[in-house]
């Protein structure tokens, strides 16, 4: 476990210094194997962590090279999407493992005085793997040692490092009570720091929002190594990296959340319909249904192409998975009076506690135990990509009907419909940097699913995405035409973060920002005036800052 610094303890925070004598340094490489000698740009880096690490917490553990037999076993622990875990994949030329967080002060400074490009990872979700692969050499800061979780019911709030998984999270809030909870995804292995800093949404968000709507202090080290809580880093900063991507600003080491209140009692239910069983009418009335009903109820729709019973031939299947904070009578009073279509009947419905719904939400077996969430790897891995977009008006059952038949056509591309309304509606655009509020009756996640290697399977799997993403162009929003940051879509556009930075960055960036685009570009060029922290869809600086 990393250590937690306590922003209440300000004379613990830990300084940069020298510590190591040059004989200690070169001694350490040679002998511990780290580095290859016929490198010695990487060696002269691997000289400056060590030498701007401390005796009581050495670096010298946490780093990995090539050379390391542990290389490989670090670099794919963390690696979500197969199709950055292939023989082709450029490699960092070193993994440091942060144990500390000098250990991140000293990368951060070592990377800008070797001008090296530094990735940071939390939990590898990023769907275009931009946490842990890059077209220019570079090195990943891993933080999934630093994963603190220090639970205080008493006052309802947490901090949470940004190693921690969403499953860790959960479990220790359960751990301490089964009345509280936190609006975040539903996928238990996602890491804290890249699900929250970007925006993180889940089942609970048309009750209580997103997660960034609940976070209420952070501590990030900026480009000078100074570790800095909300007060010292400014509320300019603190609004960026709740839901502009921490990445582009600094390395964020934990959040403060403020807990949530939910009953000892919810509700789950899982109903599909196919086209035979008149899905495009429950549909069509989901749409004006799920973005207004009860706060306390999220429906999410899923929808794929299955076989029918008959003569294999396709249709389409609607999945509708929800979670009420309630019981499951007054759910189906309530869907009988609102959306008496789905028919939803008592026996659909799974009574169990909050923690025990988020094994539900994520296909695992209600008879497991709660421990199962502190498991960090996922039950499967595949090849994916995704794509997102925002719908603003409903879609008349003839434009459903064709979006259907595109469906079928494609085959394998798979539709998620996550309605809005309720607390997402209550909160302004300009509050965090997310900016699809009210306004937005529901976000769409496009997938492309598969487990065979090789580039032209990944190319006919990526390409349906595209042509779904395409062809639901007239249904979705316009000027922009909105996306998810967390979705991560590199189709959206690539910075390469040379002298086209700005022009590059606007292109994705009013998409996933809208206006607060122009208000995160002026935090960047402010805190990273050199543009240190970069990727390839990070935040760009000003045109005239750039060097």
């Amino acid at each position: 476990m990393g250590l937690f610094l306590s922003p209440n303890n300000k004379r613990n925070r830990i300084q940069v210094s020298l510590l190591l004598s040059p004989m200690c340094v070169l001694l350490f490489i040679s002998s511990c194997n780290i580095a290859s000698s016929t490198n010695l740009p990487h060696n002269t880096f691997i000289h400056c962590l060590v030498n701007h690490s401390q005796t009581s917490y050495p670096i010298t553990s946490a780093i990995f090279t090539p050379n390391n037999p542990s290389f490989s076993s670090v670099l794919q622990a963390y690696i979500r999407n197969l199709r950055f875990n292939t023989s082709t994949t450029r490699k960092p030329f070193l993994i440091i493992t942060a144990l500390h967080v000098s250990h991140i002060q000293a990368s951060i400074i070592c990377a800008q005085k070797h001008n090296l490009q530094m990735k940071i990872r939390s939990g590898g979700h990023d769907y275009e793997g931009v946490s842990y692969v890059a077209e220019v050499p570079f090195f990943i800061l891993d933080m999934f040692n630093l994963r603190s979780i220090d639970i205080d019911i008493e006052n309802e709030t947490a901090w949470i490092q940004s190693g921690a998984t969403l499953g860790e999270v959960y479990y220790r809030i359960a751990e301490k009570s089964e009345i509280h909870g936190f609006p975040a995804g539903v996928c238990p292995t996602v890491g804290v720091g890249g699900h929250v800093s970007g925006g993180g949404y889940g089942n609970l968000m048309r009750k209580y929002g997103l997660s960034v709507d609940n976070v209420i202090d952070a501590q990030i080290i900026d480009v000078n190594g100074k570790l800095l809580d909300r007060e010292e880093m400014g509320e300019d900063l603190f609004w960026a990296i709740r839901g502009g991507g921490g990445a582009s600003f600094g390395v964020v080491l934990s959040y403060k959340i403020k807990l949530v209140k939910v009953p000892k009692i919810v509700t789950v239910f899982q109903v599909r319909k196919t086209l035979e069983e008149n899905a495009t009418n429950i549909v069509y009335n989901w749409q004006h249904v799920a973005p207004t009903i009860d706060n306390d109820l999220f429906i999410r729709l899923i929808m794929d192409v299955v076989n029918t019973t008959k003569n294999g031939t396709k249709t389409i299947r609607a999945s509708f998975i929800a979670l009420y904070l309630g019981d499951s009578k007054s759910l189906v009073s309530l869907m009988n009076k609102s959306f008496p279509q789905l028919g939803l009947k008592e026996s659909d419905c799974i009574e169990t506690s909050w923690i025990k719904s988020v094994l539900f939400w994520t296909n695992i077996n209600l008879t497991e135990k709660v421990e199962i969430l502190l498991d960090r790897q996922p039950q499967s891995l595949n090849y994916l990509k995704r794509k997102s977009d925002y719908v603003k008006k409903p879609i008349s059952k003839k434009g459903l009907e064709g979006i259907w038949k595109k469906m079928i056509e494609l085959e394998g591309a798979i539709l998620y419909f996550n309605p809005y309304g309720g607390k997402m509606a209550e909160i302004s655009s300009k509050e965090t940097p997310f900016p699809h509020r009210a306004g937005n009756l529901w976000k769409v996640q496009y997938q492309a699913n598969w487990n065979e290697a090789g580039k032209d399977v990944a190319d006919y799997n990526i390409n349906l995405t595209r042509k779904l993403h395409k062809y639901m162009t007239p249904f979705v929003s316009k000027n922009p035409r909105e996306a998810f940051f967390n979705y991560k879509d590199l189709d959206l556009g690539i910075n390469h973060n040379g002298k086209d930075s700005y022009i590059e960055g606007r292109v994705y960036g009013v998409e996933y920002f809208k206006d607060n685009f122009n208000r995160l570009v002026e935090i960047k060029s402010k805190v990273d005036p050199d543009n240190f922290f970069r990727n390839e869809q990070s935040i760009p600086i000003l045109p005239h800052r750039k060097n």
